[in-house]
């Protein structure tokens, strides 16, 4: 890796990393700077899944509180986590090359539309909210859900904490930090399994690692007070418009 590739790549990891601690989606940048840094696509999501992981657990020691009541639920939905994530894991690496490539652009433009619709989603979080202190149970549904976006969050990832999000709302309502909290841990536990899945199988791009994920946790650390400045709305439109450029980019290739 030259001078100027590390540069740009701590430069995406240093945005992924803010956005990821503001809004959500930063993967949508540091992919991408992967893939324009040479990078075959499926080492480049295998590399960025890696390099950006210990954003996700910094987000769950930060809710430590609202996680403790949720023992039980943690308990139940920690198996479709890791069992989804498994299996996202291995398609993953199953999957040709050339296919990969021909489902590169649409993933990203699937995760574009799901930030697109992130403020409904958040409204249908927040409208199903139940007061603190509710015990609703987990659901055979919620379990098949979770299992599924575990699949899909190895696999590629954009937007599952979105997605995640808007199904415990719907499946298991409680007060909103509360699932905030619970959708947090449960990416940390997929990106884990998938991290410690591709670090044995995948073809890991180290010396990307080792510089993308200082840009990471450095943006995560230095890059929030300019990303709230910037304001969600507007974070959310250029992270948007930045992943549909480079999907219409890959099409266009």
């Amino acid at each position: 890796m030259d001078l100027q590739s590390a540069a740009g790549l701590a430069a995406a990891a240093f945005a992924a990393g803010a956005i990821n601690a503001v809004a959500g989606g930063g993967s949508l940048v540091s992919f991408p700077a992967l893939l324009a840094a040479g990078y075959q696509s499926k080492a480049a999501n295998v590399t960025n899944t890696v390099a950006l992981w210990p954003g996700y657990v910094g987000g769950s020691i930060g809710y430590r509180g609202e996680l403790r009541r949720q023992r039980g639920r943690v308990a139940a939905l920690a198996a479709p986590s890791i069992l989804g994530s498994l299996a996202g894991s291995a398609i993953l690496l199953l999957t040709p090359d050339s296919a990969f490539d021909a489902v590169v652009p649409f993933l990203i433009l699937f995760a574009c539309g799901v930030m697109a619709f992130q403020g409904p989603l958040s409204r249908l979080a927040r409208r199903a909210h139940t007061p603190p202190g509710s015990q609703a149970r987990v659901s055979p549904q919620l379990l098949a859900v979770v299992f599924v976006l575990a699949i899909y969050g190895a696999y590629f990832g954009g937007g599952l904490g979105i997605i995640m999000l808007a199904a415990l709302a719907i499946l298991l309502p409680d007060e909103l930090q509360h699932s905030n909290a619970l959708k947090g841990l449960l990416s940390a536990v997929i990106n884990f399994v998938a991290v410690a899945y591709f670090v044995l199988f995948g073809p890991v791009a180290w010396e990307a690692v080792l510089v993308m994920a200082a840009g990471a946790l450095a943006g995560g650390y230095l890059g929030v007070g300019l990303a709230r400045r910037l304001g969600q709305r507007w974070l959310r439109v250029a992270v948007i418009a930045y992943g549909t450029a480079a999907a219409l980019v890959l099409l266009v290739r």
